[in-house]
Formats: C-alpha cells, structure tokens, sequence
C-alpha cells in the first residue's frame, strides 16, 4: 500500500553544497554553490527552505539550523562518474554511469564532425569552441546576421549546441539542424550526452537574447529508470521544464513546457491543485544556466529568495498525503574559476504534512536513494542502484 499518493521532486539545478569528497579529481577542490552564493551576498533570507531544515545541510551565512526543523534533510553524494545534468538525474533515477560522456571542452568538435554537418545542412560554421551562451552570441552573432552561418560551441557538458537567431533561421530548420546533429553524433568519435538548438533573437552585439524555444535532444538512457517503472504500472509520470528532455521522454506520461524558473513553480502548483496519482517531477534550469554559467551570484541568490517565496504557494496546494522532494543535480559555483559545473554533494529535502519525528540524516551515498524512495512509495521495481528511505520518513 502506498504510503504518499503524489510525490512532487523539484531539482534546484546546479544547487550543491560543497565538501564532494572526490572535488579534487575533477578540479573542483573547494567549490561549494550554495555556501560561496550565501557569503557574497551577505546572507540569504530564505524562511521556507530555513523552517524546513536547509540550515542542518551546511553552514551557509543567514541560514540558521533549527531545533525542529519542518522536514527530513541529507546531504547526497554522487557515485557516477560526471559533474552534468544527465548523469545527476539518471542517477536519481537509478542508473549508475561509470564512463563519463564525451566532451570537446578543449579541442572544439573535431573537423570531420564540422565538415559533415555543414555538407548535410547547407549552412557553414563559426565559433566551435567552448564559452558562454551569451559570450557567443556576442563574439558571432553579428556574423551571422550577415552570412546565415550556424553558430556552434560546448562547453564542458557534453553538448553540441547550435544558437540560430530566430529572425535569420527559422526555428524549424534549426531544429532540423539539431537532428542531423544528433545523427551524427550517435558515432562513438562523436558520442555526446546532448544536442542543443540555442535560439535567440537581437540586431546587434549587447542586445542579442536567447529566447524560450531552446530545443534538447539528448541520448536516451541506457537502461530502466524509475520514471518506466512507474509509468509501466499506471502511475502519472508528469515532466515539467526539461525534464521529459533529460529522459528523451522515456518513462513520462505528461510533459509541461515551462519558459523559467517562476513559470515552472506556478504551473507545478497548478499542478497540485489537480487530482494525479505519481510522480510531478520539476527541474528549475535557470538556477544553472542564467546565473550559474554566468558567474552570478547576486543573481543566483535573488533567484534562490524567488523560489522560497514561490514555494510558499506550493506548500500550501499539497495534502496530507503528499510527499516533496527538493535536490540539485550538481554544482556550480558561481564564485569559482571558469564558467563550468563543479562537482558537489547536494541537498536533499524531504517534507510532506505529515511527518511527525523530521530530522537531518547526514550524508548519504548516491543521488538514487530519491528514485528508490519514489519506487518503494508505489510499490514498483526499482530497476537500479539506490537504498529506500521511506522507512525512515516518519
């Protein structure tokens, strides 16, 4: 018998906490997301996430520990093998990633690759290295006003992205685009968690903005995850933001566009006004992609504030019979060197009304606890790694 009719898990993306204890192997010795935002900012005033326990999870200025804290807490601890967004959620899910995807971070994508491309979609390329959504579009986007050429670049992800301006490239080609793409990047030489269409619009270097219609395809996972196993029996698997893009819609049964963070917390409480039986799984990208990446931390923490307060609203859409789950999928430290994810332990939160004995449960192993959580909770197979917690959830 099922213990929660809906569970609502929101990924907070690039949200760590710091202290991985493998950081130095990835370069990322000392980064801490969460803490480093706190302390530029001179602290955050965030009452929901504090009442909930945030402040048992770490030392982060203005968020204080508390005696009775509202929800169960831990610190999570990656076991794959990678710092980005696939591998933190595909773990969630249950799939344990040993080779890390391929990236180009370095070299650019190799001139066979380029070549190809350009042959199969008529179009030649500029760019082809890694930088920042928006440096790029500065350095070529007047370029490409000009010429037509795509603008292409990664990043340490393992992504090809591809930024078109909507007013010279027609979004439907630039998708097409992103498919060829993605063909040809099934090639092992080539083999890469994610294709991206970047579109954006603007006239001149300063001005150019990258707009809502963003478009991932993605490698599909390699094997069953918890969202099959739930959708296999019955369960609504609802996907907001980029979620179902993340899974390449495998094992969702809804997907909700969201175009921000605000957004995608208005329509997962819209969400919880209505009757499901599942799962309503949520990630906020903007956290990651618009301040993160972009090295601001007076941004990142208004848009922490912003989503306490917002999830005020949600709060008080749930039931008593309603569990929630808030985490990250890794880090990024918007205070530390480059413009990368870092790699970080992450936070869990886990409330629902009904908790009576909540407490912080200290650091545990793997990301997978939360999708093994979900399984045990429904009474389905858990086809990967990751211990239950629902026992101890009281």
């Amino acid at each position: 018998m099922k213990k929660y009719k809906r569970v609502f898990l929101i990924v907070l993306d690039s949200l760590g906490v710091g202290d991985a204890h493998d950081a130095i192997e990835f370069g990322d010795e000392g980064a801490n997301t969460l803490g480093h935002i706190c302390e530029s900012v001179g602290g955050l005033d965030v009452p929901q996430l504090e009442g909930m326990g945030l402040g048992s999870i770490g030392e982060f200025k203005g968020i204080h520990q508390l005696k009775n804290q509202l929800a169960y807490t831990a610190r999570l601890e990656e076991v794959s093998n990678g710092k980005d967004t696939m591998t933190g959620h595909w773990e969630m899910m249950g799939l344990h990633i040993t080779k890390p995807f391929k990236t180009f971070t370095d070299t650019g994508f190799p001139k066979e690759f380029i070549e190809l491309f350009e042959q199969k979609t008529g179009r030649h390329c500029v760019g082809n290295y890694a930088e920042s959504g928006t440096k790029i579009l500065d350095d070529w986007g007047e370029h490409q006003i000009q010429t037509g050429d795509w603008i292409v670049y990664t990043s340490a992800d393992s992504v090809f992205q591809i930024a078109a301006n909507e007013d010279v490239i027609p979004l439907e080609e630039l998708y097409q685009a992103c498919e060829i793409a993605r063909e040809l990047a099934m090639d092992e030489r080539w083999k890469i968690g994610r294709v991206i269409a970047r579109p954006y619009v603007g006239q001149k270097k300063g001005e150019f903005v990258r707009t809502a219609n963003r478009h991932d395809l993605a490698l599909k996972p390699f094997g069953k995850t918890v969202l099959d196993a739930l959708k296999e029996n019955s369960f609504d698997v609802i996907g907001i933001g980029k979620i179902p893009d993340i899974f390449v819609d495998q094992g969702i049964s809804e997907k909700v566009k969201t175009v921000s963070n605000d957004d995608g917390m208005f329509k997962t409480t819209e969400i919880a006004k209505k009757d499901f039986e599942g799962l309503a799984f949520l990630n906020l990208v903007d956290f990651d992609a618009v301040y993160g990446h972009r090295r601001n931390p007076k941004g990142y923490g208004d848009a922490i504030v912003a989503f306490d307060s917002q999830l005020n609203d949600l709060l008080l859409a749930l039931h008593e019979d309603d569990l929630l789950m808030i985490t990250a999928d890794h880090g990024n430290d918007p205070t530390y060197k480059g413009t990368d994810h870092t790699r970080e332990n992450v936070p869990l939160i886990i409330y629902s009304k009904s908790l009576k004995q909540p407490k912080h449960l200290g650091l545990l192993k793997s990301y997978a606890v939360i999708g093994a959580t979900i399984a045990d909770n429904f009474g389905v197979e858990n086809p990967g790694i990751g211990e239950s917690l629902l026992e101890k959830i009281i």
